[in-house]
């Protein structure tokens, strides 16, 4: 008998929620749903709503009252109450959906998880997301998310995972990301032009990727504050100009370092010799010239050294022993495959030619 009368007071909170933002308030004389998982289903439902293609039927089953049977849905008990159920993950990960993201999004205050990798969404990242304090993971990337940096972002307590590539954003980044507690951030392949700040060693990131952006500026010496997280740094086709610091020697966390297809000049540092646990070095495609340092080539975990496309003068034997080394397009005398003199004359003394064997 209290079907009906329920089905309204159900019908009038999901309202209260949705549009006012309130809390859900029990009827002592209708069954008492979880309302976490009750304001969960709003959101989900309004996502849902928002699909326009979904061509391999990943939400089929996204109907009827247990939003944790959904695929892609993974719910937990929430931090504050082990006793409860929660929505706290949405993996939605090369399902091809296409939609944008509504704001009833925000309603999901307990989620972790949000990750929507390889996608067709478009539009922008809702305010709603500020909401969810707990929001650890936030993968959007291989999208078309459009419009300026996601700045909603900065204002997620706990992210700490954040990849926005292969998207179409544009404008700058702003600074302040590098304040955020991040271990990882990926924002490369969109519009976006962007300066390292020289506050960058303020961030705690142990990756960053920031390839086939604009107009990136110098490497601040200031990076060598990161030498407890920092593993991997990928820069390509960045914009990179200016000098290697040698404050990047200090980054012994280091394994990958990707700074080719830039506007690099000077020489390599010779406290790149110091990074013991660095395995790929790629210097290629810039205008680094002087003597390429042996501690470099003799590291012992180095297994791809890339310097070519540059004007280095010489480099140690122990390059060639490597697994694999790639130094053509210099002016390295005796070497195949490298410049002219005369591309060389302003960048290396002259030397002997003579590369008889004794």
């Amino acid at each position: 008998m209290y079907l009906i009368p329920c089905l309204f007071f159900f019908i009038s909170s999901a309202l209260q929620l949705a549009v006012s933002g309130g809390d859900f308030i029990p009827d002592p004389g209708c069954p008492t749903p979880n309302p976490r998982l009750f304001a969960a289903s709003l959101a989900i439902q309004a996502l849902l709503h928002s699909i326009t293609d979904d061509p391999k039927g990943f939400t089929a089953n996204w109907y009827g009252p247990d939003v944790c049977s959904y695929k892609g849905i993974v719910c937990a008990p929430p931090p504050d109450d082990p006793d409860s159920t929660t929505v706290a993950g949405i993996d939605l990960n090369h399902a091809n959906i296409a939609g944008t993201l509504p704001e009833e999004l925000g309603l999901l205050t307990d989620l972790a998880i949000f990750h929507l990798n390889s996608n067709r969404f478009t539009g922008t990242v809702p305010e709603g997301f500020s909401d969810m304090k707990l929001l650890y993971e936030f993968d959007i990337s291989n999208n078309l998310f459009s419009g300026y940096f996601p700045e909603v972002v900065l204002r997620i307590p706990s992210l700490k995972y954040l990849d926005l590539r292969f998207n179409t954003f544009v404008g700058k980044i702003p600074a302040a990301v590098f304040d955020l507690k991040l271990d990882a951030f990926f924002f490369n392949n969109n519009g976006f032009t962007f300066s390292l700040p020289s506050s960058l060693g303020n961030s705690s990131v142990s990756v960053l990727v920031a390839a086939n952006v604009a107009g990136i500026g110098s490497l601040p010496p200031d990076i060598g504050r990161l030498s407890g997280t920092l593993t991997e740094i990928v820069l390509l086709n960045s914009g990179l100009s200016g000098v290697l610091p040698a404050e990047i020697g200090q980054l012994t966390e280091l394994t990958v370092l990707d700074v080719s297809f830039n506007n690099l000049t000077g020489t390599l540092p010779e406290s790149i010799g110091n990074l013991a646990r660095l395995e790929q070095l790629n210097v290629g495609h810039n205008r680094l010239s002087g003597d390429i340092p042996e501690s470099i080539c003799l590291l012992p975990n180095l297994q791809n050294f890339t310097y070519s496309d540059n004007y280095f003068c010489s480099a140690p034997d122990s390059c060639d022993d490597l697994r694999n080394s790639d130094g053509a397009d210099n002016c390295i005398p005796c070497e195949d495959n490298q410049r002219s003199d005369e591309e060389c004359r302003p960048f290396c003394p002259e030397e002997s030619d003579d590369c008889s064997d004794d």
